[in-house]
Protein backbone atom coordinates (compact mmCIF):
# COMPACT_ATOMS: atom_id res chain seq x y z
CA UNK A 1 0.00 0.00 0.00
CA UNK A 2 2.71 2.43 0.77
CA UNK A 3 4.49 1.55 -2.71
CA UNK A 4 0.92 3.04 -4.58
CA UNK A 5 1.36 6.32 -1.94
CA UNK A 6 4.31 7.10 -2.99
CA UNK A 7 3.86 6.45 -6.69
CA UNK A 8 0.71 8.05 -6.68
CA UNK A 9 2.99 11.40 -5.48
CA UNK A 10 5.14 10.65 -7.80
CA UNK A 11 2.97 11.20 -9.85
CA UNK A 12 1.18 14.51 -8.93
CA UNK A 13 4.50 15.77 -8.36
CA UNK A 14 4.85 15.55 -11.94
CA UNK A 15 1.28 16.37 -12.56
CA UNK A 16 1.43 19.45 -10.25
CA UNK A 17 4.59 20.48 -8.76
CA UNK A 18 6.43 21.40 -12.08
CA UNK A 19 5.48 23.19 -15.37
CA UNK A 20 4.52 21.20 -18.64
CA UNK A 21 6.91 22.10 -20.97
CA UNK A 22 5.49 24.27 -23.55
CA UNK A 23 5.62 21.86 -26.83
CA UNK A 24 3.38 19.79 -24.96
CA UNK A 25 0.84 22.27 -23.89
CA UNK A 26 0.50 23.37 -27.39
CA UNK A 27 0.10 19.44 -28.89
CA UNK A 28 -3.06 19.01 -26.13
CA UNK A 29 -4.16 22.44 -26.66
CA UNK A 30 -4.79 21.50 -30.98
CA UNK A 31 -6.26 18.38 -29.81
CA UNK A 32 -8.39 20.17 -27.31
CA UNK A 33 -9.46 22.69 -29.84
CA UNK A 34 -10.21 20.78 -32.61
CA UNK A 35 -12.57 18.44 -30.04
CA UNK A 36 -14.74 21.90 -29.68
CA UNK A 37 -14.70 22.64 -33.21
CA UNK A 38 -15.84 19.14 -33.38
CA UNK A 39 -18.48 19.42 -30.92
CA UNK A 40 -19.64 22.69 -32.92
CA UNK A 41 -18.03 25.59 -31.32
CA UNK A 42 -14.26 26.40 -32.21
CA UNK A 43 -12.35 27.52 -29.13
CA UNK A 44 -12.59 31.32 -28.41
CA UNK A 45 -12.09 33.73 -25.40
CA UNK A 46 -13.37 37.06 -26.32
CA UNK A 47 -16.69 36.18 -26.99
CA UNK A 48 -17.84 34.81 -23.70
CA UNK A 49 -16.22 37.70 -22.37
CA UNK A 50 -18.09 40.23 -24.49
CA UNK A 51 -21.53 37.81 -23.22
CA UNK A 52 -20.71 38.56 -19.59
CA UNK A 53 -20.79 42.49 -20.40
CA UNK A 54 -23.44 42.39 -22.75
CA UNK A 55 -25.79 41.04 -19.68
CA UNK A 56 -24.04 43.45 -17.25
CA UNK A 57 -24.98 46.69 -19.50
CA UNK A 58 -28.48 45.36 -19.75
CA UNK A 59 -28.90 44.44 -15.84
CA UNK A 60 -27.80 48.28 -15.44
CA UNK A 61 -30.05 49.50 -18.21
CA UNK A 62 -27.82 50.41 -20.70
CA UNK A 63 -29.00 48.20 -23.18
CA UNK A 64 -32.22 47.93 -24.40
CA UNK A 65 -32.39 44.12 -25.30
CA UNK A 66 -31.28 41.32 -23.49
CA UNK A 67 -28.16 39.45 -25.10
CA UNK A 68 -29.05 36.71 -27.47
CA UNK A 69 -26.53 34.61 -26.19
CA UNK A 70 -27.48 33.19 -22.49
CA UNK A 71 -24.57 34.84 -19.28
CA UNK A 72 -23.74 30.87 -18.29
CA UNK A 73 -25.25 28.74 -20.53
CA UNK A 74 -24.60 29.81 -24.45
CA UNK A 75 -21.97 27.85 -26.83
CA UNK A 76 -19.91 31.16 -26.73
CA UNK A 77 -20.31 32.41 -22.92
CA UNK A 78 -19.05 28.34 -21.48
CA UNK A 79 -15.82 28.08 -23.10
CA UNK A 80 -14.44 31.39 -21.18
CA UNK A 81 -16.34 30.28 -17.92
CA UNK A 82 -14.57 26.35 -18.20
CA UNK A 83 -11.05 28.07 -19.11
CA UNK A 84 -11.51 30.05 -15.74
CA UNK A 85 -12.85 27.27 -13.91
CA UNK A 86 -9.94 24.99 -15.31
CA UNK A 87 -7.33 27.51 -14.45
CA UNK A 88 -8.38 28.05 -10.76
CA UNK A 89 -8.82 24.65 -10.27
CA UNK A 90 -5.28 23.87 -11.69
CA UNK A 91 -4.41 26.40 -9.41
CA UNK A 92 -5.51 25.32 -6.66
CA UNK A 93 -4.24 21.55 -7.48
CA UNK A 94 -0.38 23.12 -8.05
CA UNK A 95 -1.16 25.03 -4.92
CA UNK A 96 -0.43 28.57 -6.44
CA UNK A 97 -3.73 30.13 -6.07
CA UNK A 98 -2.87 33.57 -4.21
CA UNK A 99 -4.73 36.92 -4.18
CA UNK A 100 -1.42 38.63 -5.62
CA UNK A 101 -1.41 42.72 -5.98
CA UNK A 102 0.52 44.94 -7.93
CA UNK A 103 1.84 48.87 -8.04
CA UNK A 104 -0.51 51.16 -8.84
CA UNK A 105 0.68 51.75 -11.66
CA UNK A 106 0.86 48.05 -13.04
CA UNK A 107 -2.86 48.08 -12.18
CA UNK A 108 -3.64 50.95 -14.29
CA UNK A 109 -1.40 49.28 -16.89
CA UNK A 110 -3.94 46.05 -16.70
CA UNK A 111 -6.92 48.43 -16.93
CA UNK A 112 -5.85 50.18 -20.29
CA UNK A 113 -4.70 47.07 -21.34
CA UNK A 114 -7.67 45.27 -21.20
CA UNK A 115 -9.40 48.33 -23.56
CA UNK A 116 -7.11 47.97 -25.68
CA UNK A 117 -7.54 44.62 -25.70
CA UNK A 118 -11.10 44.94 -25.94
CA UNK A 119 -11.14 47.19 -28.47
CA UNK A 120 -8.34 45.03 -30.65
CA UNK A 121 -10.90 42.03 -30.29
CA UNK A 122 -13.50 43.20 -31.77
CA UNK A 123 -11.89 44.73 -35.11
CA UNK A 124 -10.04 41.67 -35.49
CA UNK A 125 -13.11 39.53 -35.02
CA UNK A 126 -11.28 37.80 -31.71
CA UNK A 127 -8.58 37.92 -29.48
CA UNK A 128 -5.24 36.13 -30.15
CA UNK A 129 -7.51 32.87 -29.71
CA UNK A 130 -10.33 33.41 -32.17
CA UNK A 131 -8.83 36.06 -34.47
CA UNK A 132 -5.28 34.31 -34.54
CA UNK A 133 -4.72 31.10 -33.32
CA UNK A 134 -8.55 29.54 -34.19
CA UNK A 135 -8.91 31.54 -37.48
CA UNK A 136 -5.89 30.30 -38.98
CA UNK A 137 -6.59 26.88 -37.86
CA UNK A 138 -10.00 27.68 -39.54
CA UNK A 139 -8.79 28.66 -43.25
CA UNK A 140 -9.64 32.49 -41.80
CA UNK A 141 -7.21 34.78 -43.82
CA UNK A 142 -7.53 37.52 -41.39
CA UNK A 143 -5.67 35.35 -39.10
CA UNK A 144 -2.68 35.72 -40.67
CA UNK A 145 -3.33 39.41 -41.06
CA UNK A 146 -3.83 39.56 -37.24
CA UNK A 147 -0.80 37.42 -36.83
CA UNK A 148 1.14 40.89 -38.22
CA UNK A 149 -0.62 43.16 -36.45
CA UNK A 150 0.62 41.21 -33.22
CA UNK A 151 3.57 41.63 -34.08
CA UNK A 152 3.53 45.13 -34.87
CA UNK A 153 1.54 45.71 -31.78
CA UNK A 154 4.29 43.58 -29.22
CA UNK A 155 6.59 45.45 -30.78
CA UNK A 156 5.05 48.78 -29.91
CA UNK A 157 4.10 47.67 -26.67
CA UNK A 158 7.56 46.60 -25.88
CA UNK A 159 9.13 50.12 -26.90
CA UNK A 160 7.01 51.43 -24.39
CA UNK A 161 7.98 48.95 -21.79
CA UNK A 162 11.52 49.81 -21.90
CA UNK A 163 10.71 53.44 -21.74
CA UNK A 164 8.70 53.11 -18.66
CA UNK A 165 11.97 50.63 -17.24
CA UNK A 166 13.71 53.87 -17.81
CA UNK A 167 11.52 56.68 -16.78
CA UNK A 168 9.02 55.40 -13.96
CA UNK A 169 9.51 54.12 -10.82
CA UNK A 170 7.31 51.64 -8.98
CA UNK A 171 7.05 50.93 -5.15
CA UNK A 172 6.10 47.24 -4.32
CA UNK A 173 2.73 47.24 -2.80
CA UNK A 174 2.71 46.22 0.67
CA UNK A 175 2.84 42.79 2.01
CA UNK A 176 0.76 41.34 4.67
CA UNK A 177 2.41 39.45 7.07
CA UNK A 178 1.81 36.00 7.48
CA UNK A 179 -0.35 35.01 10.33
CA UNK A 180 1.15 32.66 12.99
CA UNK A 181 -0.86 29.15 13.69
CA UNK A 182 -3.44 29.80 10.93
CA UNK A 183 -4.34 27.84 8.46
CA UNK A 184 -1.68 26.23 6.24
CA UNK A 185 -3.70 26.55 3.12
CA UNK A 186 -0.60 24.89 0.83
CA UNK A 187 -1.93 21.60 2.22
CA UNK A 188 -5.47 22.56 1.99
CA UNK A 189 -5.65 24.12 -1.63
CA UNK A 190 -5.04 20.03 -3.65
CA UNK A 191 -8.19 18.76 -1.70
CA UNK A 192 -10.03 21.95 -2.47
CA UNK A 193 -9.32 21.89 -6.23
CA UNK A 194 -9.50 17.94 -6.19
CA UNK A 195 -13.38 18.45 -4.85
CA UNK A 196 -13.56 21.18 -7.04
CA UNK A 197 -12.90 19.25 -10.10
CA UNK A 198 -15.53 16.51 -9.06
CA UNK A 199 -18.60 19.00 -8.63
CA UNK A 200 -17.60 20.56 -12.39
CA UNK A 201 -17.74 16.77 -13.74
CA UNK A 202 -20.99 16.07 -11.83
CA UNK A 203 -22.52 19.14 -12.67
CA UNK A 204 -21.34 18.32 -16.38
CA UNK A 205 -22.97 14.90 -16.43
CA UNK A 206 -25.95 16.46 -14.79
CA UNK A 207 -26.73 19.06 -17.40
CA UNK A 208 -26.54 16.17 -20.18
CA UNK A 209 -29.98 14.90 -18.65
CA UNK A 210 -31.86 18.40 -19.39
CA UNK A 211 -30.83 18.86 -22.58
CA UNK A 212 -27.29 20.63 -22.30
CA UNK A 213 -25.30 17.63 -23.37
CA UNK A 214 -22.96 19.94 -26.19
CA UNK A 215 -22.78 22.78 -23.50
CA UNK A 216 -21.56 20.59 -21.10
CA UNK A 217 -18.74 18.82 -23.62
CA UNK A 218 -17.50 22.38 -24.62
CA UNK A 219 -17.50 23.61 -20.96
CA UNK A 220 -15.20 20.23 -19.88
CA UNK A 221 -12.81 20.47 -22.75
CA UNK A 222 -12.84 24.07 -21.78
CA UNK A 223 -11.72 22.84 -18.42
CA UNK A 224 -8.92 21.26 -19.90
CA UNK A 225 -7.68 23.59 -21.89
CA UNK A 226 -7.17 25.88 -18.77
CA UNK A 227 -5.51 23.18 -16.47
CA UNK A 228 -3.13 22.78 -19.58
CA UNK A 229 -2.31 26.57 -20.26
CA UNK A 230 -1.69 26.91 -16.46
CA UNK A 231 0.09 24.19 -15.92
CA UNK A 232 2.46 25.35 -18.87
CA UNK A 233 2.41 28.82 -18.32
CA UNK A 234 1.09 29.49 -21.85
CA UNK A 235 0.48 32.61 -22.87
CA UNK A 236 0.72 33.73 -26.49
CA UNK A 237 2.16 37.10 -25.77
CA UNK A 238 5.66 35.00 -24.69
CA UNK A 239 5.33 33.92 -28.33
CA UNK A 240 5.41 37.43 -29.95
CA UNK A 241 6.94 39.64 -27.28
CA UNK A 242 10.12 37.49 -25.85
CA UNK A 243 11.77 37.25 -29.42
CA UNK A 244 11.90 40.63 -29.29
CA UNK A 245 12.79 40.86 -25.33
CA UNK A 246 14.80 38.53 -23.87
CA UNK A 247 15.68 36.30 -27.92
CA UNK A 248 14.04 32.72 -26.33
CA UNK A 249 11.73 31.42 -29.07
CA UNK A 250 10.47 28.50 -27.03
CA UNK A 251 6.68 29.95 -26.58
CA UNK A 252 6.96 30.57 -30.23
CA UNK A 253 8.02 27.12 -31.39
CA UNK A 254 4.93 26.07 -29.27
CA UNK A 255 2.49 28.14 -30.94
CA UNK A 256 3.41 27.60 -34.52
CA UNK A 257 3.54 23.65 -34.02
CA UNK A 258 -0.27 23.79 -32.61
CA UNK A 259 -1.31 25.92 -35.12
CA UNK A 260 0.01 23.77 -37.60
CA UNK A 261 -1.30 20.63 -36.05
CA UNK A 262 -4.97 22.50 -35.47
CA UNK A 263 -4.86 23.03 -39.37
CA UNK A 264 -5.18 19.41 -40.26
CA UNK A 265 -7.94 18.48 -37.32
CA UNK A 266 -9.66 21.99 -38.49
CA UNK A 267 -9.88 21.02 -42.22
CA UNK A 268 -10.45 17.44 -41.72
CA UNK A 269 -14.20 18.35 -40.45
CA UNK A 270 -14.38 20.87 -42.49
CA UNK A 271 -13.99 18.57 -45.59
CA UNK A 272 -16.59 16.27 -44.19
CA UNK A 273 -18.86 19.18 -43.06
CA UNK A 274 -19.41 21.47 -45.81
CA UNK A 275 -21.85 23.66 -44.35
CA UNK A 276 -19.32 24.73 -42.08
CA UNK A 277 -16.51 25.74 -43.93
CA UNK A 278 -17.63 29.50 -43.34
CA UNK A 279 -17.30 28.61 -39.44
CA UNK A 280 -15.07 31.54 -38.09
CA UNK A 281 -14.24 32.85 -41.10
CA UNK A 282 -16.28 35.72 -40.70
CA UNK A 283 -13.40 38.36 -39.76
CA UNK A 284 -12.39 40.97 -41.61
CA UNK A 285 -8.78 41.02 -43.07
CA UNK A 286 -7.97 45.04 -42.62
CA UNK A 287 -9.95 44.93 -39.02
CA UNK A 288 -7.45 42.02 -38.63
CA UNK A 289 -4.54 43.93 -39.28
CA UNK A 290 -6.02 47.28 -37.59
CA UNK A 291 -6.70 45.02 -34.59
CA UNK A 292 -3.87 42.96 -34.28
CA UNK A 293 -2.19 46.07 -32.92
CA UNK A 294 -4.37 47.88 -30.81
CA UNK A 295 -4.62 43.95 -29.16
CA UNK A 296 -0.61 43.79 -29.47
CA UNK A 297 -0.21 46.91 -27.60
CA UNK A 298 -2.93 45.82 -24.69
CA UNK A 299 -1.69 42.25 -24.10
CA UNK A 300 2.22 44.19 -23.53
CA UNK A 301 0.16 46.31 -21.35
CA UNK A 302 -1.61 43.59 -19.61
CA UNK A 303 0.81 41.19 -19.35
CA UNK A 304 -1.31 38.71 -20.63
CA UNK A 305 -3.65 38.16 -23.73
CA UNK A 306 -7.34 36.72 -23.91
CA UNK A 307 -6.23 33.46 -22.76
CA UNK A 308 -3.40 34.60 -20.68
CA UNK A 309 -5.23 36.89 -18.75
CA UNK A 310 -8.31 34.92 -17.96
CA UNK A 311 -6.13 32.24 -16.52
CA UNK A 312 -3.86 34.38 -14.26
CA UNK A 313 -7.08 35.82 -13.28
CA UNK A 314 -7.96 32.08 -12.04
CA UNK A 315 -4.59 32.17 -10.40
CA UNK A 316 -5.85 35.12 -8.10
CA UNK A 317 -3.88 37.87 -10.06
CA UNK A 318 -5.13 41.21 -9.35
CA UNK A 319 -3.71 43.02 -12.06
CA UNK A 320 -5.03 40.18 -15.11
CA UNK A 321 -8.53 40.40 -13.16
CA UNK A 322 -9.14 44.05 -13.55
CA UNK A 323 -7.63 43.42 -17.54
CA UNK A 324 -10.17 40.94 -17.83
CA UNK A 325 -13.11 43.28 -16.34
CA UNK A 326 -12.42 46.25 -18.76
CA UNK A 327 -11.65 43.67 -21.80
CA UNK A 328 -15.43 42.44 -21.76
CA UNK A 329 -16.85 45.90 -21.18
CA UNK A 330 -14.56 47.72 -23.42
CA UNK A 331 -15.21 44.69 -26.01
CA UNK A 332 -19.07 44.83 -25.26
CA UNK A 333 -19.47 48.49 -25.81
CA UNK A 334 -17.20 49.02 -28.91
CA UNK A 335 -18.86 46.32 -30.20
CA UNK A 336 -22.37 47.80 -29.57
CA UNK A 337 -22.30 51.13 -30.59
CA UNK A 338 -18.84 52.00 -33.00
CA UNK A 339 -18.24 48.23 -34.50
CA UNK A 340 -21.57 47.93 -36.28
CA UNK A 341 -22.22 45.09 -38.94
CA UNK A 342 -21.68 47.97 -41.41
CA UNK A 343 -18.86 49.64 -40.07
CA UNK A 344 -16.89 46.00 -40.27
CA UNK A 345 -18.38 45.01 -43.74
CA UNK A 346 -16.70 48.54 -44.98
CA UNK A 347 -13.47 46.92 -44.04
CA UNK A 348 -13.25 44.09 -45.55
CA UNK A 349 -14.64 40.46 -46.56
CA UNK A 350 -14.51 37.25 -45.26
CA UNK A 351 -12.15 34.77 -46.66
CA UNK A 352 -11.84 31.27 -46.42
CA UNK A 353 -8.06 30.08 -47.82
CA UNK A 354 -9.20 26.74 -49.16
CA UNK A 355 -11.91 28.00 -51.48
CA UNK A 356 -8.85 30.54 -52.87
CA UNK A 357 -6.30 27.05 -53.17
CA UNK A 358 -7.72 24.12 -52.28
CA UNK A 359 -7.27 22.64 -48.76
CA UNK A 360 -4.01 20.80 -49.66
CA UNK A 361 -2.22 24.05 -50.83
CA UNK A 362 -4.12 26.28 -47.48
CA UNK A 363 -2.65 23.65 -45.22
CA UNK A 364 0.94 24.14 -47.38
CA UNK A 365 0.62 27.95 -47.40
CA UNK A 366 0.02 27.69 -43.53
CA UNK A 367 2.15 25.24 -42.51
CA UNK A 368 5.23 27.23 -44.53
CA UNK A 369 4.18 30.58 -43.00
CA UNK A 370 4.30 28.99 -38.71
CA UNK A 371 7.74 27.24 -40.23
CA UNK A 372 9.28 30.33 -41.46
CA UNK A 373 8.17 32.54 -38.05
CA UNK A 374 9.38 29.97 -36.28
CA UNK A 375 12.86 29.82 -38.24
CA UNK A 376 13.51 33.47 -37.98
CA UNK A 377 12.71 33.49 -34.35
CA UNK A 378 14.83 30.71 -33.76
CA UNK A 379 17.65 32.14 -35.94
CA UNK A 380 17.59 35.31 -33.62
CA UNK A 381 17.35 32.93 -30.77
CA UNK A 382 21.18 32.29 -31.66
CA UNK A 383 22.00 35.56 -32.82
CA UNK A 384 19.89 37.78 -31.21
CA UNK A 385 19.96 40.00 -34.04
CA UNK A 386 16.28 41.14 -33.60
CA UNK A 387 16.50 41.42 -29.40
CA UNK A 388 15.44 44.84 -27.93
CA UNK A 389 16.77 44.72 -24.35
Amino acid sequence: MSVLVEKFKEGYSVLFDRNWPLWVGGVLLALLGIICMAAGRPWGVAGGLRVWSDWLFYWIGLYNSAPGNAFFLSNTSILTWGLLFGAFGAALLSRQFAWRNAPTWELLKGLVGGVFMGVGSVMAGGCNVGGFYTALAAGSVSGFAMMVGLLVGALIGLKYLMWEIEHITMKPPKQKAAKEGGVDWSKVQPWLGALFFLFLVGWSYCLSFRAYTQEAVLMLTAVGIGIVIQRCRFCFVRSFRDPFMTGEAVATRAVALSVILSVFGFFAIKWFRADWQMVYIYHHWIGGLVGGVVFGIGMLLAGGCGSGSVWRAGEGQFKLILAVATFSMSNSLFKHYVWTRDVANSWGKPIFLPAVTDYFWAIVITGVVMLVWWAIMAWNEETDSLTMV
